[in-house]
């Protein structure tokens, strides 16, 4: 039996925050509905990247595995009355529409709570649903930027240095999975369903726990280094370095280590944390210069047998192809209708009781419109006014 098997979430959310935490409830077997406007969610149409599919695009198939696809016109009357039935068939309800639009639409937590008493409903909003950025843009660059880390990245006198991938929407969507989780197990044991609100700034400013502590606790200010470094508050040398055929990350090696490896005596006098700090440019430069001279593979061997952590920098080929991923099985494929083969990253998280698989691909726009109406008494007849209406799209069958 699946862990989230009998949990019925309704997914209205959009991008990847949402999206990313309502897969994460539908691979632990709970039936997540993805409810998408007559056109599909915009997602489907917006290519990362580059990447389009053939009707899918790729940043849609990596967020949306194991659910189901309802295509219905909320804006309408019979819309709206088909979802709000729906409500009172779920559990969860996720959303992350701008400060507003859920109240606008029906669908705010005041409304559905009077269709579903112990209804879950996770709310994800950029900086939070009132205050004075409540309607700004809850876009991920934008919070990098606001929420003190990019000041730690980069080097001084250039811009601070983003990370390249949608971080802040990460963690946006782990907090989110967080949240409705708790509130099940709460609803478990009380009966009570509650609001769960996330935003995404709370999220990444939480990620950084330890380093603003370090900062509010201890006093220590952000710096940003001349030379290689990689986190303004571990001792050098700690970076991602070059060598003659590429790179190598370097993690808390110790200089007097490095000066018998390198047979570099300058290297000798330094004391990890009596200089990690004061010298960190001279200790970075040193290293620099004799990483430089070998291939990495012959620094991964010497160094690896001196006791000094480091490890190759890949590229998302080499991370393909790396024997301990594949051991690991952090990847899935499965075919997918339209698509075909399919890979994308697998689960964070390994069940013995319960392990997670992928029972359904991404969905095509209303996949499973009639399905789901179907479920809820509505008759073949009623199914096709709703389609003929243009309130409802179904996918037509596929071989």
């Amino acid at each position: 039996m699946k862990v989230l098997e009998g949990i019925r979430v309704l997914d209205l959310s959009i991008a990847m925050s949402g999206p990313f935490a309502a897969m994460k409830l539908a691979d632990l077997g709970a039936d997540v509905i993805k409810v998408e406007p007559p056109a599909g969610e915009w997602q489907r149409h917006a290519s990362a990247g580059g990447a389009r599919g053939k009707e899918v695009n790729a940043s849609f198939l990596s967020l949306n595995r194991n659910k189901r696809s309802l295509s219905i016109d909320l804006k309408s009357e019979a819309g709206l009355a088909a979802l709000h039935r729906l409500v009172g068939t779920a559990d969860v309800f996720l959303q992350n529409y701008r400060p507003g639009v859920a109240a606008r639409l029906g669908v705010d937590y005041e409304t559905l709570r009077a269709l579903r008493p112990d209804l879950v409903y996770v709310s994800i909003s950029g900086y939070g649903e009132s205050g004075p950025y409540a309607t700004r843009p809850g876009q991920d660059l934008l919070l990098q930027a606001m929420s003190g880390a990019l000041f730690s990245a980069g080097a001084p006198g250039r811009p601070p240095a983003a990370a390249p991938y949608f971080l802040v929407d990460a963690f946006a969507a782990y907090s989110a999975f967080e949240g409705a989780l708790a509130a099940l197990f709460h609803r478990q044991r009380t009966g009570e369903g509650q609001l769960v609100r996330v935003n995404m700034l709370d999220a990444i400013i939480s990620a950084q726990m330890q380093e603003i502590t370090v900062h509010t606790v201890g006093g220590v200010p952000q710096s940003r280094a001349a030379g290689i470094h990689a986190h303004s508050y571990i001792r050098a040398p700690y970076g991602i370095y070059p060598t003659s055929d590429g790179y190598l990350a370097l993690s808390f090696a110790e200089p007097a280590v490095l000066a018998r490896v390198f047979e570099e005596p300058g290297l000798a006098p330094f004391d990890a944390e009596r200089d990690g700090f004061r010298a960190r440019e001279e200790i970075s430069a040193l290293v620099e210069k004799h990483l430089r001279r070998r291939p990495t593979g012959h620094w991964l061997e010497a160094l690896g047998a001196a006791g000094v952590w480091c490890g190759p920098v890949y590229s998302y080929e080499d991370l393909l192809t790396d024997p301990q991923v594949a051991h690991n099985g952090s990847f899935v494929t499965y075919e997918h209708p339209t698509e075909g083969r399919v890979t994308t990253p697998g689960f964070p998280f390994a069940l013995s009781a319960a392990p997670q698989t992928v029972e359904r691909p991404a969905p095509v726009n209303g996949q499973h419109s009639r399905e789901i109406l179907r479920e809820l008494g509505m008759t073949e007849e009623a199914v096709a006014r709703l389609e003929k209406d243009g309130v409802v799209v179904s996918a037509p069958p596929r071989s």
